[in-house]
């Protein structure tokens, strides 16, 4: 449909200049010479030449010519703003009209002279114009982001405001070029979609740019949300796939209501288990619940990329192998720790000023526990995230008797249902101990079968855009048998810094090319009671 839009604008715009150049005694062939035409509109309507030239722009140029042409046709008298709305969004239906109507008569700069515009339309047409240019900015050049969530600390920490890079990757066009200006997915305050989804393009950036690096800082489409349950307490931050896998949802009572669980107890009383994936979804599509995101109006997850398509990843005890060697963490990621205190216990103050460690009494606050008995206090055994540097001062303290790493082991449950690729009959992974995993590459070919295809279904399906199926024969692509599949595109692998607190590829998988949006580079605001000013105009590392 994108298409057939597109080729019909630019045949619709031909044509009405050809049956314009005949009303100016123009030879009319002469509109159908691209750059041409428009080299004839500028010289005819005293357009600087400058805007020809600037017209050949990528992206912005597009926006150019629109303008060059709504000048081209004020010289016919079409002043109105209806004609130009209509010349803007009806291309292929305004501009032929008017190319053979009796009645559209060259009037030249006379009557482009005449017109004097009224104080309404000077204000529309400078908001018109401030909307385009914030948005071609916003598209791709740079965007402000705040960071949600603290799967990023201590890199990034809550309620930090970013500045994202599009053009460090090649700007991206836009796939849902429908959509209301400044906001991503959903219109403000509500759970309804901000875009339509009549025109959809294919996957296209800009090239001539760098591809994206290893410990890069990325900001991309969330690949698991393409399609989502939605309802606030749910999203991106209970993923469709993930309840789907897990079988849990709301109960039909509480279906619609923003309930906030903080136990599992709680939980167990508002969620129910269904007793398949067909009943579930059925629940879901029944419900109006479901909603699917085109791939760039998915959430905007922020994460450090930890390996780059072609790699092997390894993650043991925590610590991160990249082809066979080992890779030092970023000074500032953080894990889990568990710290052994005497009776002596901690100075509250100290440990949030000297190692940001901000202790408080709320039990549901998720950076620590105490536990002695199953109350909060001052000293026994805390589970605490820290950077390896907090670890090693916090360890000097004459109170700590004992700090030592958390280190999850393997569980079949949690491998089968919570860890990519939720196999635990071939892939024996956990948190801390994942891998090895081959990073897919643009070009390479790999086996498939039953141990090679739950890494690459998704894929091969969703991001590729093939038919899969399995039969008493084998894997079926696209109809035809295959036993090897060869990428189309680039994929990364995505682990936030806080690495005991990030929902990251770990468990979802593979962030394809397509989705990335681009890299975060500056840190320009910071507030947490108060402006963090020490991380005013930080640069991102």
């Amino acid at each position: 449909m994108a298409i057939a839009f597109f080729i019909a604008a630019i045949i619709g715009w031909h044509v009405g200049v050809y049956g314009l150049f005949k009303k100016m005694g123009i030879e009319p062939w002469k509109a159908l010479i691209p750059f041409y035409n428009t080299w004839i509109i500028v010289n005819k309507c005293n357009i600087s030449k400058k805007w020809f030239w600037l017209q050949l722009i990528p992206i912005a140029g597009q926006f150019i010519s629109i303008w060059i042409t709504i000048i081209f046709v004020m010289h016919f008298g079409k002043t109105n703003l209806i004609h130009h709305t209509l010349l803007v969004f009806l291309p292929f239906i305004y501009m032929p009209y008017i190319g053979f109507d009796k009645n559209t008569k060259w009037g030249g700069q006379e009557i482009f002279k005449r017109y004097k515009k009224p104080m309404s339309r000077e204000w529309i047409d400078a908001a018109v114009f401030a909307t385009v240019a914030a948005t071609i900015i916003r598209t791709f050049i740079f965007e402000a982001y705040v960071i949600p969530s603290g799967s990023m600390e201590k890199t990034l920490l809550v309620n930090d405001f970013l500045f994202v890079n599009k053009m460090s990757y090649g700007p991206r066009i836009p796939q849902t070029p429908l959509s209301i200006p400044f906001v991503h997915n959903f219109m403000p305050g509500s759970q309804r979609p901000s875009y339509l989804k009549w025109i959809q393009l294919d996957y296209k950036r800009i090239s001539g740019y760098s591809e994206v690096k290893r410990n890069d800082v990325v900001v991309f489409n969330f690949p698991e949300g393409d399609t989502i349950i939605n309802l606030p307490q749910y999203g991106s931050l209970n993923p469709y796939y993930s309840v789907m896998r897990s079988l849990k949802f709301l109960k039909p009572e509480y279906i619609g209501r923003n309930i906030d669980i903080t136990s599992y107890e709680e939980e167990e009383q508002v969620m129910m288990t269904y007793p398949s994936r067909e009943a579930l979804y059925s629940t879901l599509v029944n419900n109006n619940l479901l909603l699917v995101h085109p791939p760039d109006k998915t959430d905007n997850y922020i994460k450090r990329c930890i390996a780059v398509s072609g790699d092997t990843l390894l993650v043991k005890d925590g610590m991160i192998y990249i082809n066979g060697k080992k890779q030092t963490n970023p000074i500032a990621t953080q894990r889990t720790y568990y710290i052994h205190a005497s009776k002596a216990g901690f100075d509250f103050d100290e440990l949030k000023k000297e190692y940001g460690i901000d202790i408080r009494t709320d039990e549901n606050y998720a950076d620590y526990q105490f536990q002695i008995n199953g109350n909060l206090a001052r000293y026994g055994t805390a589970i605490i995230m820290l950077t390896e540097a907090d670890s090693a001062k916090l360890s000097t303290l004459q109170s700590v008797t004992k700090i030592e790493p958390i280190i999850e082991n393997y569980s079949s449950m949690a491998a089968q249902y919570q860890y990519f690729p939720f196999d635990s009959t071939h892939y024996k992974f956990s948190r801390d101990n994942y891998g090895p995993i081959y990073i897919p590459k643009a070009g390479a070919t790999v086996e498939l079968n039953k141990t090679t295809l739950p890494l690459y279904l998704r894929i091969i399906t969703s991001y590729e855009g093939h038919t899969l199926a399995e039969n008493e024969h084998g894997i079926i692509i696209d109809g035809k048998p295959a036993t090897t599949y060869t990428f189309k595109y680039n994929y990364y692998w995505m682990m936030g810094d806080n690495r005991h607190n990030s929902q990251d590829s770990r468990f979802w998988g593979f962030v394809p090319e397509t989705n990335i949006v681009g890299r975060a580079s500056m840190i320009w605001f910071s507030w947490d009671k108060g402006p963090r000013w020490k991380r005013f105009f930080k640069i991102i590392k």
